[in-house]
């Protein structure tokens, strides 16, 4: 880990202490910003290049919080791979590549810079912008949602062990495959966090809804990498969400079909048909030749592998994941969304 009192780069001729770094590129971005990069840019006030950008957050010497962008995303991704590593890397953007100083923080930090003031705004009277905050997640919302698709995603395993898939509705002896783009999840009680999904026979493709428990946790780790040495007693607690987007009424106990999942998946062949906006659809790895897939619109997230399930999120149920089985229809897909996902460079 690096001392954070020997990382600092120029930001309107003051020293920055560089507590962490994140990218913002197509393919790899804050989803608490958005469903898309360019979402996550305009949340930023920047312009969606292509290249994408570094984002160094910071204290300069009176504590005031800093996030500084760069267009040099090679040593970000540098940088942060080496922190996750456990090495140090001294992480000073050269001037030529400071693209913007902005005040304040688009992302929770728990750490904070040592033999500083704890972390702060500037003085209002010295920028010439709102300081950035992290969304709120502290109520089910997009930005909440977005963070438990996060954490799906990196604890797939976590997550998939508790699916049991005789639970699966399957096709019955007679050979039926009408439907096939239906789901039906179980009664979900969102009060739970250890219901699990109960049998249905009333779909070919998923039953069953599993609690997002506090999702916001394990996501503020992965948004913001922590190689500064931290003094304990100055750290922050502070958490990313938005206000709620609802776009459907809550499906209650077992129905014919889930109603925000069917439109989840008529939005997701929408995509192919036409392509949404870049980074709404990412593909990233996972283990053997599968892909891991994150997909955003408006209101919901899926995860999936492609050599597996899918799980979706949804503004209109706080909380639930929604299981979605492979079916005959699934694979083929998740095959198609794979190929128009965006891919880390």
């Amino acid at each position: 880990m690096a001392d954070t009192d020997e990382e600092a780069v120029a930001a309107e001729d003051d020293a920055l202490y560089v507590l962490t770094a994140v990218l913002l590129t197509p393919a790899k971005f804050p989803s608490v910003l958005g469903d898309d990069y360019p979402e996550a840019c305009a949340a930023l006030g920047m312009a969606p290049l292509a290249d994408g950008y570094g984002l160094v957050l910071g204290q300069d010497g009176d504590g005031s919080r800093w996030t500084v962008v760069i267009d040099d995303v090679s040593l970000v991704a540098v940088a942060i791979a080496s922190w996750d590593c456990g090495m140090e890397y001294d992480l000073s953007p050269g001037e030529r590549t400071v693209v913007a100083a902005l005040p304040g923080w688009p992302l929770a930090v728990a750490v904070a810079a040592p033999n500083v003031p704890a972390p702060h705004d500037p003085d209002p009277d010295l920028v010439d912008r709102p300081p950035l905050a992290p969304p709120d997640t502290t109520t089910w919302g997009p930005a909440q949602r977005r963070l438990g698709a996060d954490e799906i995603a990196l604890q797939w395993a976590t997550w998939r062990e508790q699916i049991d898939d005789s639970t699966f509705s399957t096709q019955d002896e007679a050979g039926d495959e009408s439907k096939t783009d239906e789901v039906t999840p179980s009664e979900a009680a969102s009060d739970t966090a250890s219901d699990t999904a109960s049998e249905t026979n009333e779909s070919e493709e998923t039953n069953g809804s599993q609690t997002a428990g506090e999702p916001e946790k394990a996501a503020e780790s992965r948004e913001a990498n922590e190689p500064g040495k931290a003094d304990p007693t100055d750290q922050t607690d502070e958490t990313p969400s938005t206000d709620t987007g609802a776009d459907s009424s809550p499906t209650e106990g077992p129905q014919p079909g889930h109603s925000g999942v069917r439109r989840v998946l008529t939005e997701i062949r929408a995509y192919i048909d036409a392509p949404p906006p870049l980074g709404r659809v990412r593909s990233s790895f996972a283990p053997g030749d599968a892909r891991t897939l994150r997909a955003d619109g408006p209101g919901w997230s899926l995860v999936a592998r492609t050599d597996d399930i899918a799980f979706v999120l949804l503004d209109d149920e706080p909380g639930e994941v929604l299981p979605v089985g492979r079916g005959p229809e699934l694979p083929g897909l998740l095959e198609a969304l794979d190929k128009l996902a965006v891919r880390p460079s």
